[in-house]
């Protein structure tokens, strides 16, 4: 059983109440998938990593990141680009070239963008990350598997995959594909649930609520209540999508129409919720539900989506990036700021809460409690910052820091189950310049379709 030493100038742990607790000049062993110790003295090791101002952390979880749409996406929608009125990007140009993007490029090609993608998470500082997307992608486990991520899959369930959305928003349903994308779904479970030493899982995702109607919602809940997995899905992410639901349901919000359903509940994740009532964020609060909130793919479209909201309901609230630029550090900084500018306080999404939402309260909410935490026989899951860089010293409080100034340049380290992925910022187990050059040229060939161009112009 191989073993690793990483000192640590600063270690985040919990006192006996569960309340974080920085401990200085500490070390943390780690011997084969599990945690060992956290120690004063320095232990014996096979690998030993000394290095002076170094943070180190449970490591850090993503629940909702887009590899593929994103980079589909990247420098293409901002500056209000591809829009129409400025509405949302997801039903004009995300969906339909994604679609697209599974069409045209070979197996190898979407394996390149997913390499990037996972490349990329790594490199921001997760070692846990749940990933929606199309069920034409399998090639995302692949690369989870090989690279060394634990992930969460979580392949999309329509009730139409060809989702369109006319000049006014509204979702309109093309046919059913329920069934298909269900059937989709379990054969990937069966293919790759507990995979990589049981890194790899899955989680159901139903897209969203304007595209999933309630047979296949509620086929949805009861497939994953009788496998025990997580259900995710994107909640009240437009206000396009709550005229929708509003108008076929009974005058219902989205949250609503979930409830009805069965599926506002513990085991269900929803990103976004922006377009949530008060009343639904009270409502998501009794049932137990999670918020995924990514404040930065809202923020660059002149939309608020505060943390300190969501959190100040009792929603219990996460932090993910949705595939906007992947770094975790810089997602949690913006939810810092928009949160104390909405709120006009600075004392809302505090530091403490912020690292929380990025650890442990992530693995409570994927019912992981050997997650997200430093102690012994937890999972041997690790980031490291370092704190040495000029824009951190002087250093007073290293959380605050963390929160405050610190960005993906700061990740030092990354361990998933006791394997060192990244050291030095690099990552160890593969060639990072071919890994982001085969990923780029993959996407390009997307960008240079002719319906790409439309869609970035905001035509069709």
């Amino acid at each position: 059983m191989s073993t690793t030493a990483i000192f640590g100038s600063h270690v985040l742990s919990r006192d006996a109440s569960g309340a974080q607790q920085v401990l200085t000049d500490r070390w943390v062993l780690l011997e084969g998938r599990r945690i060992a110790a956290i120690t004063a003295t320095r232990p014996s090791a096979d690998q030993v990593f000394d290095a002076p101002g170094r943070f180190v952390l449970p490591g850090l979880l993503n629940l909702h990141n887009h590899c593929f749409s994103e980079a589909v996406a990247r420098t293409h929608a901002e500056d209000g680009a591809g829009r129409r009125s400025n509405k949302s990007i997801i039903y004009t140009v995300l969906l339909p070239l994604t679609k697209t993007g599974i069409d045209i490029l070979s197996r190898e090609e979407r394996l390149a963008i997913a390499r990037l993608g996972i490349l990329q998470l790594l490199k921001g500082g997760a070692t846990t990350v749940m990933e929606p997307f199309r069920n034409g992608i399998p090639e995302m486990f692949d690369a989870a598997e090989e690279m060394g991520l634990r992930f969460y899959g979580a392949p999309y369930l329509f009730s139409t995959a060809d989702a369109k959305a006319g000049p006014d928003g509204v979702v309109r349903y093309a046919g059913d594909d329920g069934a298909a994308d269900l059937a989709a779904w379990n054969a990937l479970h069966a293919r790759w649930e507990g995979k990589g030493e049981g890194r790899i899982r899955l989680a159901m995702s139903p897209h969203a609520t304007d595209t999933c109607g309630p047979d296949l919602l509620r086929a949805c809940a009861a497939r994953a209540r009788e496998l025990n997995v997580p259900i995710t899905t994107h909640l009240a992410q437009s206000d396009a999508e709550v005229a929708t639901i509003k108008a076929r349901y009974d005058g219902r919000t989205p949250a609503e129409y979930l409830d009805w359903l069965g599926l506002l509940a513990p085991d269900l994740l929803a990103a976004h919720c922006v377009a949530s009532t008060d009343d639904d964020l009270r409502l998501m609060a009794a049932r137990g539900a999670t918020v995924l909130n990514c404040p930065r793919v809202f923020a660059r479209t002149g939309r608020t989506a505060a943390f300190a909201r969501f959190a100040e309901h009792g929603v219990r609230t996460l932090i993910g990036t949705d595939g906007y630029n992947m770094d975790l550090l810089g997602e949690i900084n913006a939810a810092a700021i928009i949160s104390k500018v909405t709120t006009g306080r600075s004392d809302v999404a505090t530091s403490a809460q912020l690292i929380d939402a990025v650890t442990v309260s992530a693995a409570a909410a994927i019912r992981r409690p050997d997650l997200g935490v430093l102690e012994p026989g937890a999972a041997a899951d690790i980031t490291v910052l370092d704190l040495t860089h000029p824009h951190l010293q002087p250093l007073f409080d290293p959380r605050r820091a963390m929160v405050a100034l610190a960005n993906r340049a700061n990740v030092d380290m990354v361990a998933v189950d006791g394997r060192v992925l990244l050291a030095g910022g690099r990552y160890l187990h593969g060639d990072e310049a071919a890994i982001v050059a085969a990923g780029s040229a993959a996407v390009q060939r997307i960008w240079a379709l002719p319906e790409a161009q439309a869609a970035f112009r905001g035509e069709g």
